[in-house]
């Protein structure tokens, strides 16, 4: 027998904001792994997680095996669109959804957590961030800044957890983060940028792979992972028609579930992962591998 042993591991997954999407998912295999988990929810979103969970709506979601239960303990407001507090506009920082937040920028949760465990308080980073506001639209028709912007929140944000956390990483820590075939493959209606952006995901994934290695011996790697029906890739709109057509057409015809990724991350946190680096790793039921469908494909 091999188990996964995470104990006194910390873990910081960005980008959760409620039970149905990846983060969520990865949060409870590296908690079932024995390790503590903090979590980075965006300011807008962060009163309706905290109500649902004081109101105990998510508390069938977070039951663990043994009678436990999944516990934050930290849960840092975070807008990965901004790196310091300084970098926010003034709207943004009258707005009644960011008030009494404190500093959610990306500087502003790395020195949170000095201030809350000391110097070196992390092992386990997993970015699960992605937004493109034109995701809608078909990469011809997307303006300027609507690319920016998806290319900004969902790649570089992970430039920048890795830039302002690896610090604080203990040795052998371990970065992570989501990506999509759409980085490599065309995806009708996955535009607004958002291929470019996952394609730039991985890019950063190799080079900062090996960046972070020499400089203190972390590693990064992301997953690939098939289309889930989160609430997050409702605004895809189309995420259902994408879901039938992998489960027609993948070598296997199983539904994806969100632990499949979550046990792959925790896998890729473990020393099991030891050599693993600037890896994309692909769970999709094997999509990714097909180069023709088969002959009566959903279309």
């Amino acid at each position: 027998m091999l188990p996964i042993d995470l104990s006194g591991k910390r873990a910081f997954i960005a980008g959760v904001a409620d039970d149905a999407g990846f983060g969520f998912a990865i949060a409870k295999a590296l908690a079932e792994a024995g390790a503590t988990i903090c979590v980075g929810t965006w300011p807008p979103a962060l009163g309706i997680l905290e109500k649902m969970l004081e109101r105990g709506r998510l508390a069938e979601s977070m039951r663990l095996s043994g009678e436990r239960t999944l516990t934050f303990e930290r849960i840092y407001p975070l807008d990965a669109a901004y790196d310091t507090l300084a970098d926010v506009p003034e709207d943004v920082l009258q707005s009644k959804r960011y008030a009494d937040r404190g500093d959610f920028s990306i500087s502003g949760v790395a020195q949170r957590f000095v201030e809350d465990f000391g110097d070196h308080p992390l092992d386990i980073i997993v970015h699960s961030l992605a937004n493109g506001p034109e995701v809608q639209r078909p990469l011809i028709e997307t303006s300027r800044a609507g690319y920016l912007a998806a290319v900004g929140v969902s790649a570089y944000s992970n430039v920048s957890l890795v830039r302002h956390l690896g610090p604080l990483v203990r040795p052998g820590g371990s970065f992570l983060s989501l990506t999509y075939l759409a980085s490599e493959r065309v995806i009708p209606g996955y535009g607004g940028g958002m291929s470019s952006a996952k394609a730039a995901l991985e890019s950063d994934t190799r080079t900062l792979a090996h960046e972070v290695g020499q400089r203190w011996g972390h590693r990064v790697n992301t997953i690939s992972a098939g289309p889930l029906a989160s609430r997050a890739a409702s605004a895809i709109g189309k995420i259902d028609r994408m879901i039938e057509y992998y489960r027609a057409n993948a070598p296997l015809s199983r539904p994806l579930h969100a632990m499949d990724v979550a046990y792959m991350a925790a896998f890729l946190a473990s020393p099991f992962a030891e050599a693993i680096t600037g890896s994309v790793v692909y769970v999709d039921n094997g999509f990714h591998a097909m180069g023709m469908t088969g002959e009566k494909p959903v279309l």
